[in-house]
């Protein structure tokens, strides 16, 4: 086979329409064979001629997109120095841009026997090496052209976001619309079913949990399961080929685009849930796929004996982030996914472990100053979840200004409030008004918190007020796996039940948490399902359950009926009123509502008293309103001119009994409109004057308007303030 010295770069396999150059990093390779793969899965193997910079090149001229390829890599296999080359394994490409197969179980899959083991298991090459080809996933050669058309970016300023988390099985599988044939796939997610759901509930964005391709774990396998969440990644630059409806030889690249071009016409952004703490090799034990077979020194952490993994992921490895080529990968990832791809952001899983470029978390690590000073990657959204299983691991409101957090000070306090645990006030305000506390230290803003209730990783929202305990019997782990304490209460009765006072109350739960997350300052993120109030039954880690249990029920009763207008209601309030998606903190203290010039909020006792250190500590009290005035935005529009909005009152009654709250002076209204009352006991568009009682019934919230037209006279220094703040 002609073969030329070809290029360096572009690492990985590149098609100009005349043939493909080949290009693959490993310091310890001797020698590394390109791998041809045939229709039959006959193999042809070449020498790439050249190596620069520890990078091993050849072009091959006549190669076409759909080429099936691989490489095995010859050096070393010394796991008491690191290094763990084998060339019985035909190893992806780490730039592989589509991955074609599925991976069963097989020992050829393992460099060592997997029959024979002990405490010497995975240190030593197997007496008679196994050849993997016919076992294992092949990298796949891609054609880069695409008609994207007048594809954009919508580019969504965060406060405007609305972020929906979303699985493209568990969005699809049960949909009555969406033909059988595309179920489960990209081509079902950019069905216009799909996307009417999103565009009607008032969706900005959508965050895909993993579609970067992953394999499933061998012990799933054997217990007839499947990584259904996909946190177990091998290529990251692939999209996953179980998610693709019309092939796996580069379909699923051209897929996946036209997903994004459909979504992005309706004006919605991709966010892709990414998994670059670790590789689906595991630990030393685990099968030689990709990485652990090309370097296996440079591309993982190793502890001091270099014979094992350094694990702060609870997967059996961690990617060595402060080596270079390392580093490469990842941002050479980003950029492809952004630029090729036309994805706006990603969700960066146990970023914690990215900022680990010794032992410690380091915010001022190499990735975080890669990605800070980098053109593309600087310019889309970038969300961490801010903790990983290491030690020192739990890092929210540390990450550095550029990036925004999931809030799980949000989420545990929210749970907490609404579910009646004491002294929670002060910190359900701090929540309430974008966590200034966590975020306002270094100069960050409202928008670096993603206030969440519920996520993939737990209960859901209608299974949150259904169960005390989790019931995940049947993920075969006799209920160990999963978190215990759920922050969730049952409203009286374990699972489902007829009985209509406690659906009543569940109902009712449900709605105050999804209005307490709209109508918090901060970037709201709905769980999937949530806004029909799906259920799991209790399971509150379906991370195998690829089925029934997670996906979503799309035959509605009443019941979720009502809740999907609740919540595109809401939904609807948030876009149209920008008192609740400020870009700046307010000045009045958020966790105790002292006394400013400016009283763009304030807090109020139920008798309509002024909140004092006393009523903030006191353990009993379940009870507070929010006065959000609108006059007092001090941010401008993109226009430069002054924001003004209507005025608000929230009424919050997390307690077990009715509560009558007296409404503020005309001072702060001349009249009130109801908009909300989850427990409605008061009916929408009803008008109250000031000074009036309204009856706020057990656990319900009543949100109230005050019309600007009506002229309220602005509480002191508040109108002032606003002309200060908001000169372009």
């Amino acid at each position: 086979m002609e073969i030329w010295p070809g290029n360096p770069y572009p690492l990985g396999a590149t098609y100009d329409g005349t043939g493909v150059n080949f290009a693959l990093f490993t310091e310890v390779a001797e020698r590394v064979e390109l791998c041809l793969v045939g229709r039959r899965g006959d193999e042809t193997r070449v020498t790439l001629p050249e190596v620069d910079g520890f990078v091993h090149h050849g072009y091959i001229p006549g190669i076409l997109p759909g080429q099936r390829y691989g490489f095995r890599v010859h050096g070393p296999f010394d796991p008491g120095a690191g290094h763990r080359c084998d060339p019985s394994k035909l190893l992806l490409d780490p730039y592989a841009k589509a991955i074609d197969g599925e991976m069963p179980y097989h020992p050829s899959l393992f460099s060592y026997d997997p029959d024979a083991p002990g405490e010497a298991a995975g240190l030593s090459l197997a007496e008679t090496p196994r050849d993997s080809l016919g076992h294992t996933l092949m990298s796949v050669v891609t054609n880069p052209f695409f008609d994207w058309g007048q594809d954009r970016h919508p580019r969504h300023e965060y406060h405007n976001s609305v972020i929906y988390e979303a699985h493209v099985r568990a969005m699809t599988m049960n949909h009555p619309d969406v033909p059988p044939d595309l179920r489960g796939t990209y081509a079902g997610i950019a069905h216009p079913a799909i996307i009417d759901h999103l565009t009607a509930l008032g969706v900005t964005a959508i965050e895909l949990m993993p579609v970067h391709q992953f394999v499933n774990d061998f012990t799933l396998q054997d217990k007839g399961l499947s990584n259904y969440w996909g946190y177990n990644t091998i290529g990251f630059f692939a999209p996953h080929n179980g998610y693709a409806a019309f092939g796996t030889r580069g379909e699923q690249v051209l897929e996946f685009k036209g997903m994004v071009k459909a979504l992005h016409e309706a004006g919605i952004e991709v966010i892709l849930d990414v998994v670059y703490n670790h590789t689906a090799e595991g630990n030393h034990l685990g099968p030689t796929l990709c990485f652990r077979g090309i370097d296996n020194a440079a591309y993982y952490r190793l502890t001091d004996d270099k014979t094992h993994y350094y694990d702060t992921t609870g997967t059996g490895n961690s990617l060595l982030m402060r080596h270079p080529h390392v580093l490469q990968l990842i941002m050479d990832s980003l950029r492809y996914w952004v630029t090729e791809m036309h994805v706006d952001g990603f969700r960066f899983d146990l970023a914690a472990t990215l900022a680990r470029q010794f032992h410690e978390v380091d915010r001022l690590s190499a990735f975080f100053d890669l990605v800070q000073q980098d053109p593309i990657v600087s310019q889309v959204k970038l969300i961490a979840e801010p903790w990983d299983v290491g030690e020192g691991g739990y890092q929210v409101g540390n990450f550095p200004p550029l990036w925004t957090e999931w809030n799980g000070k949000y989420r545990d306090t929210v749970r907490d409030f609404w579910r009646g645990e004491g002294a929670t006030l002060g910190e359900f305000a701090s929540r309430l008004t974008g966590s200034s506390d966590l975020y306002e230290h270094n100069g960050r803003k409202p928008i670096a918190s993603i206030n969440f209730v519920t996520a993939h990783d737990g209960f859901t929202l209608r299974d949150l007020v259904s169960y005390n305990e989790k019931h995940n019997e049947a993920n075969g782990e006799d209920n160990n796996d999963g978190e215990s304490h759920n922050r969730s209460w049952n409203c009286g009765a374990e699972g489902e039940t007829g009985d209509p006072e406690v659906r009543a109350l569940r109902l009712r739960q449900q709605r105050n948490i999804l209005a307490t997350l709209f109508f918090s300052q901060g970037v709201p993120m709905l769980l999937h399902g949530d806004e029909v109030g799906r259920t799991q039954g209790g399971n509150n880690n379906v991370y195998c359950q690829d089925n029934e249990i997670s996906w979503m029920d799309w035959e509605l009763d009443e019941e979720q009926t009502e809740l999907l207008a609740f919540t595109r209601r809401v939904l609807e309030l948030r876009r149209d009123h920008p008192v609740f998606r400020r870009r700046r903190f307010f000045a009045g203290a958020a966790d105790h509502g002292g006394e400013s010039e400016v009283r763009d909020i304030e807090w109020f006792t139920p008798s309509c008293e002024h909140m004092t250190d006393d009523d903030w500590s006191n353990g009993y009290a379940r009870a507070l309103m929010v006065f959000l005035y609108g006059e007092a935005i001090p941010e401008p529009d993109p226009r430069g001119n002054a924001i003004r909005d209507d005025s608000f009152l929230l009424v919050f009654n997390a307690g077990h009994e009715a509560t009558t709250f007296t409404l503020p002076s005309d001072g702060y209204g001349a009249r009130w409109v109801v908009e909300i009352d989850t427990a409605a006991d008061v009916v929408a568009g009803d008008e109250l004057a000031p000074g009036e009682e309204i009856v706020a019934q057990p656990r319900s919230f009543v949100l109230l308007r005050a019309p600007r037209e009506d002229d309220v006279r602005p509480p002191a220094g508040a109108a002032q303030h606003a002309a200060e703040h908001t000169a372009p």
